[in-house]
């Protein structure tokens, strides 16, 4: 009777292996999946789409794009970029930004994987003062900042320079790599340091040999957001560097943009907006594997 009770049960109403609820969580499964993918897929286009477009109209002349702005270039106007890295002098401003942004980095990682590996590791009086010090430095909003900077750096004999610059982006992206490698350093295992120590190395062989390169996935995940901001501030530049010959890219873009009005060569104009995104997706690639390490070592942990 049993038997037969469970043969001729309809399919779907009642299972002893929970048979609906497996039911009814595939398809749950299927519509978090189907929307994800919707989700992701028109996120993906509203991004591509745009960095397309300006690929494309890099290539027509400004006559082109205001005819068919969106129609492909009949001929690849190369000489766009020429012009945009001479006459615009998109050169100029691009070796400053490479500069001043790679500076600022090495002294970010540095001073920031330094401070933040002796507030994870070590133990003295006020440190949970000085690290909340630090990070309330990320609830500070920068253009704060901005008129303290400009006295700080006029009394040094900085202002209106590339060091100056340099001192600045330093101190802008100082707290966030300290917040984000403290957590990081805090994870990694105390025995490799203690073993390094009893063999004799000393705190900064037992860093810069050991610990540094354990955390090479934090760091390459930390030089990823640290670039792409440096690279895209506009505020700083503009506040502190207003001598035109040590302009950076951004401010070089906006001076461009705004020198002629209507009468600006756009397909030159174009042709400088792909020159600043360059760099970006290089870093990118150059850094993804290190940054896909850092997420898998962190859900791992």
């Amino acid at each position: 009777m049993s038997a037969a009770t469970g043969t001729n049960a309809p399919a779907g109403t009642r299972a002893p292996s929970g048979g609906p609820v497996r039911h009814r969580d595939g398809r749950g499964e299927r519509a978090v999946t189907v929307s994800s993918h919707t989700v992701l897929t028109v996120w993906s286009v509203l991004v591509i789409a745009p960095l397309l477009w300006t690929l494309m109209s890099s290539f027509k002349t400004t006559q082109q794009i205001f005819a068919s702005p969106f129609s492909l270039p009949t001929s690849l106007q190369w000489e766009n970029y020429v012009n945009a890295w001479t006459l615009a002098g998109i050169g100029t401003y691009f070796v400053n930004s490479v500069v001043v942004v790679a500076a600022a980095l090495f002294l970010t990682m540095l001073l920031g994987a330094m401070s933040a590996y002796v507030l994870a590791r070590f133990d003295f009086p006020g440190r949970e003062v000085v690290r909340t010090l630090i990070v309330s430095g990320l609830t500070f909003p920068i253009f704060l900042a901005v008129v303290p900077l400009f006295f700080i750096l006029q009394q040094a004999g900085l202002l209106n320079t590339l060091p100056g610059l340099v001192a600045a982006y330093t101190a802008y992206a100082y707290p966030f790599t300290v917040f984000f490698l403290v957590s990081f350093f805090e994870e990694l295992p105390r025995e490799v340091a203690e073993a390094a120590a009893i063999d004799g190395a000393s705190e900064w062989r037992t860093f810069f040999q050991i610990m540094l390169p354990m955390a090479r996935p934090g760091m390459a995940s930390v030089v990823i957001l640290n670039f792409v901001g440096l690279w895209n501030q506009f505020l700083l530049p503009v506040v502190l560097n207003t001598d035109q010959e040590n302009y950076v890219l951004t401010q070089g873009m906006a001076s461009f943009a705004s020198q002629a009005g209507y009468s600006v060569d756009f397909g030159a104009l174009f042709a400088g907006a792909v020159t600043t995104i360059v760099p970006v997706l290089v870093v990118y690639l150059v850094f993804q594997r290190r940054l896909q390490g850092s997420v898998v070592q962190g859900s791992v942990k």
